[in-house]
């Protein structure tokens, strides 16, 4: 759907006759460039996020943002766990979510699993895996390479182990305990990365420069997977144009025809991946923000002229499989 077949969506007017669920509250950011709060951990106590455990059953396929699951039931609980305490229609939010949902239905996110995090910025998703007994190496490009791209004035860059756990989601002791860090470049990925249950990255392999180097990376990463692992990527999508796309610069958008090649190449490879498109059709999906960007309605953009949401791919490494 293009832009000027629901320009008329986009009005407060239209976004204000279509309220929010009942979980919904307004969102205040704070400022922060990627639409994150700092966690004030004073008063709770360090302990795993909740005693609760998503219950629906809603086997995840990769698929786009939509409203209906970032405000699903499994949806909302993740993004408590992670300390989202109010619900904006973000499609960050809804990544952090996917990643954890589609881990969680995979019994990945148990006590030992090894988890291998890509890009991780300063993002709360290893936090909460170690919280659950996870052993998490959490990577992130090298420090000079995220000043030359501006990762580190927007505070997107993870500098230091403690910045993973800003918000108090796993205790200390066991944080340190069970979570580290080191410099990987996506581009190289090094050779003794291997035997991991489980691996994930947020929103990155559209930074890597093209669609190929991308798509490289998804499946040169499965080789750092034990047979039966898991690899979850979020990433911009297309979708506006099967053809006409980015597909070079700091920001790249993916294609349905580009992950269907990638899903043929892997299954052919003895992989698992099934492919999902429904956009949505609530109002928060009809809604296209355009710069200056904002977080209070945010699951579509207009980026150079194409509408852009996340996708997210959800990998099983063949079980036969042991170079990926």
């Amino acid at each position: 759907m293009r832009v000027s077949e629901i320009k008329a969506t986009n009005s407060p007017d239209a976004l204000a006759s279509n309220p929010k669920p009942a979980e919904a509250t307004a969102w205040e950011s704070g400022g922060h460039p990627s639409g994150e709060r700092d966690w004030n951990p004073a008063g709770h106590p360090f302990a795993p996020a909740l005693e609760l455990k998503p219950t629906e059953p809603s086997p995840l396929i990769s698929a786009p943002c939509t409203q209906v699951q970032l405000t699903s039931r499994n949806f909302v609980w993740w993004r408590e766990s992670l300390r989202i305490r109010q619900l904006r229609f973000h499609r960050k939010d809804w990544e952090w979510a996917f990643i954890c949902q589609a881990l969680y239905e995979r019994n990945c996110l148990q006590q030992g699993k090894r988890g291998l995090g890509f890009a991780v910025g300063r993002e709360p998703l290893p936090s909460l895996f170690a919280s659950l007994g996870c052993r998490i190496l959490a990577t992130d490009m090298p420090a000079d390479d995220a000043q030359k791209a501006g990762w580190t004035q927007s505070r997107q860059h993870c500098e230091e182990l403690d910045s993973l756990n800003r918000r108090g989601i796993c205790n200390p002791a066991a944080f340190a305990e069970r979570v580290e860090f080191r410099h990987v470049d996506m581009r190289h990925l090094p050779d003794d990365l291997r035997q991991y249950d489980f691996l994930w990255s947020s929103c990155s392999i559209e930074h890597l420069g093209s669609l190929g180097a991308g798509l490289d990376f998804v499946k040169k990463s499965l080789a750092c997977l034990k047979p039966g692992g898991v690899a979850i990527h979020t990433t911009e999508y297309n979708c506006d144009s099967n053809d006409a796309t980015l597909d070079s610069g700091p920001v790249i958008l993916y294609r349905r025809r580009d992950f269907e090649a990638l899903a043929k190449e892997l299954r052919g490879q003895g992989h698992g991946i099934t492919l999902g498109f429904e956009l949505g059709n609530e109002i928060a999906d009809k809604h296209i923000q355009s710069k200056p960007y904002t977080n209070d309605v945010h699951l579509k953009l207009l980026l150079s002229g194409f509408v852009a949401t996340s996708y997210g791919l959800i990998v099983q490494k063949g079980r036969d499989s042991f170079s990926g």
